[in-house]
């Protein structure tokens, strides 16, 4: 497998072509897997905004006061405002916001990103991913499948990670489930999840500020002959971290 950045990628503006603006740049082959940043997804669609766009209501206000207590840091109530208007659920409010986003994504702060982000306050992430990934794809030579990435912390561990937050041309996972390992044993409960490993991957390739590279080719890869379905993100009955959390308060006395 070889990773390849997208060279030259422009500053992306809004109504910006993110099709064209990989095919001129790279010569894609017909197996190639597209990794895109969600930042600069975000950017072509508009999804710059400002604080002054997010009045601050009681809820926000008492989340943000809360949360300066707890760091000893200034909270913009305007921000927790907007916080809540990105995400469906507020899985945790202290002493971080930690958000089910309205596709489907639990992440911090429903994914707003307050850097890079020229003339504005806020980015916010893509309304629906997977629309967006069909979208590029659509402009794309061979139809090459397409991921849409962002970077988000992970339980258990320190340090952030890169994640498929939307996908098209391809299954999200990657079913072994039914198939056999060395032994001849038969696999009851591996299920891959390709576009998480696809995203990690290309985020290395990508890199961080100012230097990073935010389209990434992913080639000589294969899905193979497996089983696989699209079903990434756990559903409430199925997720038991967020059952316990939506049992749990920090402790902040």
């Amino acid at each position: 497998m070889e990773l390849l950045a997208v060279p030259d990628v422009p500053e992306i503006r809004e109504g910006d072509d993110l099709a064209a603006v990989i095919t001129d740049r790279i010569d894609l082959r017909p197996d190639d897997v597209v990794v895109v940043a969600s930042t600069v997804v975000s950017k072509a669609e508009g999804r710059f905004a400002d604080l002054a766009e997010f009045p601050d209501g009681p809820r926000a206000r008492e989340i943000a006061g809360r949360l300066e207590s707890i760091t000893g840091d200034e909270k913009d109530p305007r921000f927790a405002q907007a916080v809540l208007e990105e995400s469906t659920e507020l899985l945790m409010e202290a002493p971080f916001l930690l958000t089910e986003t309205k596709f489907g994504h639990v992440g911090v702060n429903a994914g707003i990103d307050r850097s890079n982000v020229p003339g504005h306050d806020l980015l916010l992430l893509p309304e629906r991913p997977s629309e967006s990934a069909a979208r590029i794809r659509e402009g794309l030579p061979h139809g090459n499948p397409v991921v849409v990435t962002d970077t988000s912390g992970r339980p258990f561990r320190h340090g952030q990670a890169a994640v498929a937050v939307g996908w098209d041309g391809m299954p999200g996972n990657r079913d072994w489930r039914g198939e056999h390992d060395r032994d001849g044993r038969e696999l009851g409960v591996t299920v891959q999840c390709v576009v998480d490993e696809l995203a990690g991957a290309a985020n290395l390739v990508a890199g961080e500020g100012d230097g990073g590279k935010p389209i990434v080719v992913v080639r000589d890869w294969a899905f193979g002959d497996h089983d696989g379905h699209d079903s990434v993100f756990r559903d409430v009955d199925s997720d038991f971290v967020r059952q316990a959390l939506r049992g749990w308060e920090f402790d902040d006395a």
